[in-house]
């Protein structure tokens, strides 16, 4: 067994001359301990929280979006988008054009983006997860139905329980069909349509009204032209691999992006979330860390004898060091391991009985705290506390050989 290894253990395990020495070292024990372990519940909670709000951006996000670089609209009637509609691969094609229009309902009135939606987008069976009043219809026979993001039901008063009072939508008419009435409302096309069902997934896609392909077509005076191409894929179909290829057949007047690039901020944000929840907690870390400094330096005054002694029997300045930064490193790493463990068990219980609860409810998100375990996070928290662990026993551990020649002549 290695001989550094060896007696660092022993002086771990072994009483001190000088009670303050364990408690130091207890102490330092256990602040690793709890920051370990606070570490690894909070980055658990927040990739909880970075699926659920993922999952309810995926349920109204498409995998796969074809629109035009430049330009708001263009022809999905040429020849490769006729084909690339009768792709096996594809679960959802679904035509999207979509406008800001005025709505009013009753005496309030506001501004909202209009989707018009062809039929295949209510393939998409966790629309129901994100509807919070009516149901999620947008046809039925020859009914044209709206379903309206909550900040818009919020704001309007929209009753969707009363058929007979349906929200009507003002959009402009364009330069070819208006005219030079007195009236300015002959300068708009203005449609009603009553609203089936609200939905809720976030303030940015809260301010959406999603009506049927030919009520937009009506609406905006457009018969043929699209505004995106929504597309979801089968499953085990390679996103990236599909995305790939579809390039290969547009020319540079398309973008085509995944989940991740339509929303690239949200992403962003999760991510620095996370990390700076991270750095905050690692620097409290860093601090329980750094008391080892205290009970390595009162640890080397107590075994000054012991140090010379093995000084005398012709120990190098290289082993007494080691003993040290082993001791340094024993007392840190069991803290930490402690707290990984302590963590781990939490999270478990925290996902099968959901012990810590929110103090509100909502239908999109679960009443209990969320965790989710990642062996990243838990080889990040090692690796920070292996680290830091390192410098500061390193650090101390140069006291035990700064004075051993004075040690050698006064013993």
């Amino acid at each position: 067994m290695n001989t550094a290894f060896y007696i660092a253990r022993r002086y771990l395990f072994a009483k001190k001359s000088t009670n303050a020495i364990n408690i130091i070292s207890a102490i330092s024990v256990t602040g690793v301990f709890v920051g370990s372990a606070a570490l690894i519940i909070i980055l658990s909670v927040f990739n909880g929280f970075e699926e659920v709000v993922l999952k309810m951006f995926n349920t109204i996000t498409p995998q796969v979006i074809i629109s035009p670089k430049k330009g708001k609209t263009f022809d999905p009637n040429v020849a490769y988008f006729n084909t690339l509609k009768k792709d096996k691969r594809i679960y959802s094609y679904t035509e999207v054009l979509a406008e800001n229009a005025l709505l009013r309902y009753n005496n309030k009135q506001s501004v909202a983006l209009v989707k018009g939606v062809s039929s295949d987008y209510l393939k998409n069976k966790s629309l129901d997860s994100i509807t919070i009043d009516g149901d999620f219809k947008l046809e039925n026979r020859s009914l044209n139905y709206a379903v309206i993001g909550s900040a818009i039901q919020t704001y309007l008063m929209v009753n969707t329980t009363d058929p007979f009072n349906p929200i009507q939508v003002f959009s402009p008419k364009k330069k070819a069909q208006s005219s030079s009435s007195i009236n300015p409302a002959d300068d708009f096309t203005i449609l009603s349509i009553p609203v089936s069902g609200v939905f809720e997934v976030q303030q940015d896609f809260d301010n959406v009204a999603i009506v049927p392909l030919r009520f937009a077509r009506t609406l905006l005076g457009e018969p043929e032209k699209v505004s995106a191409i929504e597309i979801n894929l089968n499953k085990g179909i390679n996103v990236d691999q599909f995305i790939e290829e579809v390039a290969q057949h547009l020319d540079k007047d398309f973008e085509i992006k995944d989940r991740i690039q339509q929303n690239k901020v949200l992403y962003n944000i999760l991510g620095s979330e996370k990390w700076m929840v991270y750095i905050i907690l690692t620097f409290i870390l860093v601090i329980a860390i750094f008391n080892i400094i205290g009970s390595l330096t009162m640890l080397v005054i107590d075994k000054l004898k012991d140090i010379a002694i093995l000084s005398s029997l012709g120990a190098g300045k290289k082993l007494i060091k080691r003993i040290f930064l082993f001791e340094g490193m024993m007392i840190t790493m069991a803290g930490c391991i402690a707290g990984l463990v302590i963590g781990f068990l939490f999270c478990l219980l925290q996902q099968k009985f959901g012990l810590v609860k929110m103090s509100q409810e909502n239908l999109a998100i679960p009443s209990a705290y969320p965790s989710v375990l990642k062996w990243k996070d838990f080889l990040l928290v090692f690796l920070t506390v292996s680290t830091f662990s390192f410098m500061a026993s390193a650090l101390s551990s140069n006291l035990s050989v700064k004075k051993i020649n004075h040690l050698n002549q006064d013993l």
